[in-house]
């Protein structure tokens, strides 16, 4: 933003092996959130390595991460993993 670097993105893509590309992870830094940032970069990767197959996890308690990849177009599936009382991860997918 501005020329300035406010997050990152990592994508996993192993092209040819037949698995799913994943986002793991992305972050925005917190001065910086809910200004659109998180859904242009999802828009650049997919851009970049194609709209499908794409798979992910993240936190269920917290909902702003579950709103951004709902909104973006991205379906739970799976049983939710609880790896304690106050962690809970859950998968996406995509195309």
């Amino acid at each position: 933003m501005n020329e300035q670097i406010v997050g990152a993105v990592r994508i996993v893509d192993k092209k040819g092996e037949g698995k799913p590309k994943r986002i793991s992870p992305i972050f925005v830094m917190p001065e910086y959130r809910n200004q659109g940032i998180a859904q242009e970069a999802i828009r650049a990767v997919e851009e970049i390595h194609g709209d499908n197959d794409w798979e992910l996890e993240t936190i269920l308690q917290e909902p702003g991460n579950c709103h951004l990849y709902e909104k973006m177009g991205y379906r739970r599936f799976d049983s939710p993993i609880e790896v304690n009382e106050r962690l809970t991860l859950v998968r996406y997918r995509k195309g």
